[in-house]
């Protein structure tokens, strides 16, 4: 229900299954905690964070960790869901996930007593290596961990040993790339205490998540005291709030002055953009536009973002481009719950919406690189920019359109640009976004500049080593201030 936008529904479903199955601890958090993935209104954001956060109080002040079996129902609830749409609210979330984190840490402490126990910093001997650990569920291609392979690839193995902890099941050639990287490393797919012991035996020096809110298991694992220093990065850009995660591994570029604010973590920017991403391979141009029902004279804005990305309060935004480019034909890719909304805003300018959005669907990703080579803008999303899918869009040439927000999440675009010292088109507001996008429009030779200046500059963004560097001497930092 929640998924096909019917959250009420949802809701009152998760209400009636806490009636007949009242111990079951994953329909009271489903009851308490869930939030739409699409909005389709403003307001409608600010009722379901209130409602979410009296929820919270409601499901932490019912948990009852007293016997056996409340432990485990509990367990079992957390090891189900994450609160991973809570994040797309666009507003400082630090408090609730320290809330949440709280609840995890205790039903984690009542479940794994042996496994919250502080760790003391194994005594670095001369020439030996500093011991790093890397666990995921999603060490294989995925967004969220892609960045991963480029720290792992740069690593100076004369100073560092690494060792990696997969605990999904989707093996390809990604995985065998974090294989050949690695020190050691381990399978152990869906099986918290296997893995928990082999980190425990492994006597790391500090255990890294490159992301913790995306998969549930990440987050038990999180809440554990598995190494001394404990340290997430931003394959899912958002505070963790577990006292147990010691520091948060972000970006210089992509954090503003007040950024510690947002997070529960000590806050490290790393130099750059924080990761090195692999360059992607592009293949040449093997279809054209026609393939895909799109015509030579369109102008293409590529919206390529998912669907919970798109806040209801910049749906204007794409009636006015249009308004001002006749010819613009926006590509959703998985946008068909964002009709009803795109119907709205472009009736208000009275056109149709039928006449500008066009939607596809591609599950092929050599037809994904095709939309790219064969569009001409990319409009990135407000408050929660494209990561993956900015970095792909700039290895094809493609102008990007973006508008930094308040939070890391809503900055990845705009650190991307600034590394390559293209920043036309950054935008500081959402007027000067439209006039931005309207100009790439109807203006092809800036348009070929922009793209032309992106293509000889890759290399100033793709595989950096200066943050990997940046990574190490914080390490370093950290294990000979502890164990000294």
């Amino acid at each position: 229900m929640r998924r096909n936008g019917r959250t009420q529904e949802a809701i009152e479903y998760a209400e009636k299954a806490c009636q007949y199955l009242p111990n079951d601890y994953t329909f009271q958090i489903l009851k308490y905690l869930t939030v739409p993935t699409i909005y389709n209104t403003p307001e409608e954001i600010l009722l379901y964070r209130q409602r979410y956060s009296q929820g919270l109080q409601n499901l932490i002040a019912q948990t009852c960790l007293q016997t056996i079996e409340d432990k485990q129902n509990a367990l079992s609830g957390i090891s189900r869901l994450t609160n991973f749409y809570l994040s797309y609210q666009a507003q400082n979330d630090v408090d609730l996930q320290r809330q949440y984190g709280k609840l995890v840490y205790e039903i984690m402490s009542a479940n794994f007593p042996q496994w919250i126990v502080p760790l003391s910093m194994p005594k670095l001997e001369p020439h030996q290596k500093i011991r790093i650990g890397y666990a995921s569920h999603y060490l294989h291609s995925y967004s969220g961990t892609l960045w991963l392979t480029g720290w792992l690839k740069y690593c100076n193995h004369n100073n560092f040993e690494i060792y990696c902890y997969y605990t999904g099941n989707e093996p390809d050639a990604i995985t065998d790339k974090f294989r050949e990287y690695s020190d050691c490393f381990y399978h152990i797919p869906y099986n918290l205490s296997a893995v928990c012991e082999q980190i425990i035996a492994d006597k790391l020096h500090i255990l890294v998540y490159p992301e913790i809110g995306m998969n549930p298991q990440s987050m038990l694992m999180g809440a554990l005291r598995l190494a001394p220093v404990q340290c997430v990065a931003w394959g899912h850009p958002v505070t963790t709030g577990l006292s147990t995660i010691d520091y948060f591994l972000s970006s210089e570029l992509m954090e503003a002055e007040n950024a510690q604010e947002h997070y529960s973590e000590k806050l490290i920017r790393l130099p750059n953009i924080g990761v090195s991403y692999p360059k992607p391979y592009i293949p040449p141009v093997l279809k054209n536009r026609d393939e895909f029902g799109l015509s030579d004279n369109d102008i293409l804005y590529l919206c390529c973002q998912a669907p919970f990305k798109y806040l209801p309060q910049y749906d204007f935004i794409f009636a006015e481009i249009a308004s001002r480019v006749p010819q613009a034909k926006f590509i959703f890719l998985r946008g068909t719950l964002l009709q009803e909304r795109l119907k709205k805003a472009f009736g208000a300018l009275g056109l149709k919406f039928e006449d500008y959005c066009v939607f596809l669907n591609i599950p092929e990703r050599l037809d994904y690189l095709m939309i790219n080579l064969l569009s001409d803008i990319y409009l990135d999303t407000f408050t929660w920019s494209g990561g993956n899918t900015t970095l792909e869009a700039i290895a094809c040439n493609l102008p990007i359109v973006t508008c930094p927000g308040e939070f890391m999440r809503g900055r990845h675009s705009d650190s991307f640009l600034k590394m390559l010292g293209v920043t036309d088109t950054i935008a500081q507001n959402e007027a000067e976004y439209i006039e931005i996008a309207v100009k790439l429009g109807q203006n092809p030779a800036w348009r070929r500049d922009i793209s032309e200046r992106i293509s000889q500059r890759h290399d100033q963004l793709f595989d950096d080593k200066v943050c990997v560097a940046g990574l190490e001497a914080f390490y370093r930092q950290v294990v000979v201030e502890l164990s000294s």
